[in-house]
């Protein structure tokens, strides 16, 4: 029989095998990477862009050719400071190291990597980020956070101008080839 320090030991490597294979993966993956049809097979390769499971939920990433179209209109929040108390909070679901002063987004469908164009439609600000995480989901304690269009990092809220109010109406284009 298979004891429990057996199990747990297993459980260990495993995580330290897949901590390892992204690690390896960021190190050699492109700086700059657009959508255009030079790189659309690079980034489908890409392990955080198949099907994922949230909290029940399961969503699937846009093909990166789909999204080279797409644009959206709706809430953006912003994330950062609470990444740093959580297990693994320090890194973005493609495996890049996490600041919440960067200027970064999170998606639940854009591929990852992807470039964007967040506009503030509130005040006007614009500003070009990086897609490298995957959100916003419901919160336990406000489950309507998952109806929101996209997160960005504290500093891009800073720059778009709605760091102290917390959410904006945002226009999401991808910046394409």
């Amino acid at each position: 029989m298979i004891g429990e320090k057996t199990i747990h030991g297993v459980g260990i490597g495993l995580w330290l095998m897949f901590g390892g294979l992204f690690y390896l993966l960021c190190v050699n993956a492109p700086e700059n990477l657009t959508l255009d049809r030079g790189n659309l097979e690079q980034i489908k390769q890409g392990p955080w862009n198949g099907v994922y499971k949230v909290k029940g939920k399961f969503y699937t990433p846009m093909d990166p050719e789909e999204a080279r179209h797409y644009h959206a209109v709706g809430w953006a929040s912003w994330y950062g400071e609470e990444t740093y108390r959580l297990p693994g909070g320090n890194t973005t679901a493609n495996g890049e190291p996490f600041d919440p002063d960067f200027i970064s987004a999170a998606h639940r469908t854009l591929p990852l990597p992807s470039r964007v164009r967040v506009t503030n439609l509130e005040n006007g600000r614009s500003l070009n980020l990086r897609v490298n995480d995957r959100g916003p989901f419901p919160s336990d304690y406000n489950p309507a956070s998952g109806d929101r269009l996209i997160d960005l990092s504290a500093g891009a809220a800073r720059k778009l101008g709605f760091y102290k109010k917390g959410l904006a109406w945002v226009r999401v284009e991808v910046i394409g080839g």
